[in-house]
């Protein structure tokens, strides 16, 4: 904790510079009412004046005008000697008034709308270079540095959020505003100008295609405080990036509880897993612990819940529920008839949301979209001392990638039933086995130190829901198996062909390779290699 105790700093003059003018005349109108002089910029200037406020140009500061489009205004002296001098310093004190710098004793600054200017035209096809440029913020950053660094005498605010509690500060302290507060609006505006330098930082890395620059910065806005996070003794924050990728950070909340940190990860999880599937034809993906346990395709949402219901109907009670389309009352009331947590879909019509209503705790997200799974983008992981940076596995496997390596090829189903099992492989934890029929999973082994385990835990998982279906046969009987990576022994392929599979998917590269496709003919199975691995940890 900081020792330090500046005493309290009355606000005479506030420098207001605002691209989100947000709130702006309402905090202009209180301070001026406060008796403080305001001096603006540009279009802040002419907002506060036609809202009827006195307020001085930040010329009449520098007597220099705006030049060269507005980039040069605010970097001289006069602004950067009034936020930076210290008060009670005699030396600097000496200074400004001998180059006659006024006191600026409040700095209200946001910034360029950068982010937002390359989220907006990434949505609509790619950003224009010379756009964004003219979009960085230079006399903003060094205005907040400027009073942040100096915040035993200015407070700065770059949060259109945080005008009322200045305002409640200075009426609690006659016009002044505290070291408390000072110290945190400085906090957060340095963590805003690194945010912000963030985000061009990687928009140039992607420019340039750099896959691995020299410095990496990662940074989010405070999306949410949870109760804790993974375990109850554990913290917890949700921050958005501003990537604007349809899903969990960019959702609407119709309803339900606060999501909690294990409801943002499975959520997350569910509709990347669904969104593989595009939305030619419904698909639906029932997650828990971050891992599918159950997918399908239907001729309707409905029938596509059902089939991926079936897969897991134990491990499904309490998950989270993904849709690539609109949820229409006949899903929501087959789902309503189990306890789920989360659901998730681009949209929801108005039966739907009524059925969902009645379950008051049951969270329903709508996303207004899918996210692409071929888009390229990055994933971290936090390691001790570091990060370790990836592009997001975007990989498809088309049809034309694979390679038929046995005496026998797939039939059309076996076919199609392996393209849909290996992009759910893409979504389930490494050594994943999945065992698929009729373009829905039967069997699903997540997780294993070995694949010979998964294949029999995906077996038993497939034997286990026959069971609780009332059947008599497991459902991989007569089933595809895809495997996320190669099988570096013929055992795991034997195990899957145990269990009734009649196909096999995987990427191939093992140096046993020619023993697995010998015990694959041997057993009578079409095999394909796709090339690719799948591994998800």
């Amino acid at each position: 904790m900081a020792t330090h105790q500046a005493p309290l700093r009355p606000v005479r003059r506030a420098l207001i510079s605002v691209s989100d003018k947000t709130g702006l005349v309402e905090f202009g109108q209180a301070l001026a009412a406060r008796g403080v002089e305001l001096v603006s910029t540009g279009g802040t200037a002419k907002a506060l004046r036609e809202a009827g406020l006195e307020v001085a140009d930040v010329s009449d500061i520098t007597q220099f005008p705006e030049m060269m489009d507005g980039r040069v205004k605010t970097l001289h002296p006069g602004v950067h000697g009034g936020l930076l001098f210290m008060r009670g310093n005699a030396e600097h004190e000496e200074a400004a008034n001998k180059h006659n710098i006024m006191p600026i004793d409040l700095l209200a600054v946001n910034l360029y709308p950068f982010e937002e200017t390359i989220a907006a035209q990434e949505r609509d096809g790619g950003a224009d270079y010379e756009t964004a440029i003219e979009n960085i913020d230079i006399g903003g950053p060094a205005m907040i540095r400027a009073a942040a660094k100096n915040h035993d005498g200015v407070a700065v605010l770059v949060d259109t959020a945080d005008y009322d509690a200045v305002l409640a500060d200075m009426d609690a302290n006659a016009n002044q505003t505290s070291f408390a507060l000072r110290q945190r609006l400085a906090a957060k505006a340095y963590a805003r100008t690194a945010a912000y330098d963030a985000a061009i930082s990687n928009w140039f890395a992607r420019e340039l295609e750099d896959e691995a620059p020299a410095y990496r910065a990662v940074a989010g806005t405070l999306a949410q405080t949870l109760r804790y996070g993974e375990n109850p003794h554990q913290t917890a924050a949700f921050y958005t990036t501003g990537d604007a990728r349809p899903g969990v950070a960019t959702a609407t909340q119709l309803q339900g509880k606060e999501l909690s940190y294990n409801n943002l990860n499975d959520t997350d999880a569910a509709f990347e897993c669904v969104a593989e599937f595009g939305a030619d034809q419904p698909a639906v993906a029932i997650i828990k612990h971050a891992n599918p346990c159950g997918v399908a395709l239907g001729g309707s949402l409905v029938e596509a819940y059902e089939k991926a219901l079936r897969c897991d109907p134990v491990s499904a009670f309490g998950g989270i529920i993904a849709l690539n389309g609109t949820l229409d009352a006949s899903t929501a009331e087959k789902i309503s008839g189990i306890f789920t947590e989360v659901i998730i879909a681009p949209d929801a019509d108005d039966a739907a949301r009524e059925i969902i209503a009645k379950k008051k705790n049951l969270r329903l997200l709508v996303t207004g979209g899918l996210p692409d799974p071929a888009a390229p983008g990055l994933t971290a992981k936090t390691v001790a001392g570091g990060l370790l940076v990836q592009s997001r596995d975007a990989g498809r496997v088309m049809p034309s990638d694979l390679k038929v390596v046995t005496r026998r090829a797939p039939s059309e189903q076996e076919m199609s039933d392996l393209l849909f099992a290996f992009r759910v492989a893409k979504h389930v934890k490494s050594n994943a086995i999945i065992y698929a029929k009729d373009n829905a999973t039967v069997g699903i082994g997540a997780g294993q130190m070995s694949r010979v385990d998964s294949s029999r835990i995906a077996a038993r998982k497939s034997e286990d829901a026959a069971k609780e279906a009332g059947l008599t046969e497991a459902l991989a009987k007569g089933s595809v198996v895809a495997s996320d990576a190669f099988f570096p022994f013929a055992d795991g392929l034997l195990s899957a062909a145990e269990a009734g599979a009649t196909a096999v998917i995987q990427p191939g590269g093992s140096i046993r390779d020619d023993e697995v496709i010998a015990a694959a003919d041997e057993a009578g199975l079409a095999m394909v290699l796709t090339g690719m691995r799948h591994f998800r940890h």
